[in-house]
């Protein structure tokens, strides 16, 4: 029974060229844990991994929905769990690749769902979001629920109204259901190891990476989808970089300004992951340098894994 390696680190820090290049080298699969990549046709403004790599290397869990579709941490962890405790029994080597922090933990501890969605609840709350203001929303969760108000952005109101929806059904805060973890499958114990940067580097990053989405063509991307009929769920429509263009095409803001928001809302990302990453007490951070891409971590990353448990006897010696 082998453990998965899991690759943990805030978004722009280099995990994917990390967990590539480490795939590469152990013969590995790269699973994604991301609620973005499951979309189909959100290649771009996702940090897909591209054709090419995903035909060098076997990746799972990309493309796995249309942007028409709901999805959730419950959904991919019921789909995610048989593959990986497949390659836990009989290999080849399973990285995962966390990008969403609540996927992550469902996938490995499982999650306590919470009530089913109630339609008319949810409408009601969303035009109340459209017509009080979604401020006025999110300081009525933070007075049921500090805890998830303050871990819950102002402008997402996907989970701002999930939050009240959960309150009012249970009369509970979903912050206390959160602790709730499905032990119906037992919690599978992953090797970590975490891509760290200095923060003014991750920035520089950052709006390196939103330029090179937009010169490959983000906004005829989101165009795109925009003009598919059966349009974008809500999961869909929330994720950086194309809510914001979208606002752009609704007239909200200028392209400038929403690229600008695109930046604003990525650096306020990986401030959150960044709090999060601190309860993975078990990782094993890889520091790289300035100028470092995250293939280059692959000698640091092998030696810790050599210490925590033996490397794959078909490990290639290139890199």
């Amino acid at each position: 029974m082998q453990t998965p390696i899991v690759i943990v680190g805030c978004t722009a820090s280099g995990k994917s060229a990390l967990a590539e290049a480490l795939a590469r080298t152990l013969g590995a699969t790269v699973m994604a844990v991301d609620s973005m990549q499951v979309y189909r046709g959100m290649d771009i403004g996702t940090a897909k991994p591209s054709p090419e790599i995903r035909r060098q290397i076997p990746h799972e869990m990309i493309d796995v929905a249309d942007p028409w579709e709901h999805f959730s941490a419950a959904r991919f962890a019921a789909q995610a769990r048989p593959i990986l405790e497949r390659h836990m029994a009989s290999g080849p080597p399973l990285i995962l690749i966390g990008g969403t922090i609540l996927y992550l933990r469902a996938l490995l501890e499982g999650l306590f769902e919470g009530p089913s969605a109630d339609p008319a609840l949810r409408q009601r709350l969303e035009t109340q979001a459209a017509d009080g203001g979604l401020p006025a929303l999110h300081h009525r969760l933070a007075q049921v629920d500090p805890v998830a108000a303050m871990r819950i952005h102002a402008n997402d109101q996907r989970r701002i109204v999930r939050a009240l929806e959960v309150f009012e059904l249970t009369g509970t805060p979903i912050s206390a259901l959160q602790t709730q973890w499905n032990r119906d499958h037992p919690a599978i114990t992953g090797t970590f190891l975490g891509v760290g940067r200095p923060r003014e580097t991750l920035n520089g990053r950052i709006n390196a990476r939103v330029k090179a989405m937009l010169a490959a063509g983000l906004v005829e991307e989101v165009r795109k989808l925009q003009a598919d009929p059966r349009g974008l769920s809500m999961e869909a429509a929330s994720a950086v970089g194309y809510r914001q263009l979208l606002d752009h095409f609704s007239g909200k803001y200028s392209l400038d300004d929403a690229v600008e928001m695109v930046k604003i809302q990525t650096r306020h990302l990986a401030k959150l992951q960044r709090t999060w990453l601190k309860r993975f007490t078990q990782t094993h951070w890889l520091e790289a340098a300035d100028n470092q891409s995250g293939a280059e971590l692959v000698p640091a990353a092998l030696a810790h894994l050599r210490q925590v448990t033996p490397v794959p006897e078909h490990e290639r010696a290139e890199i």
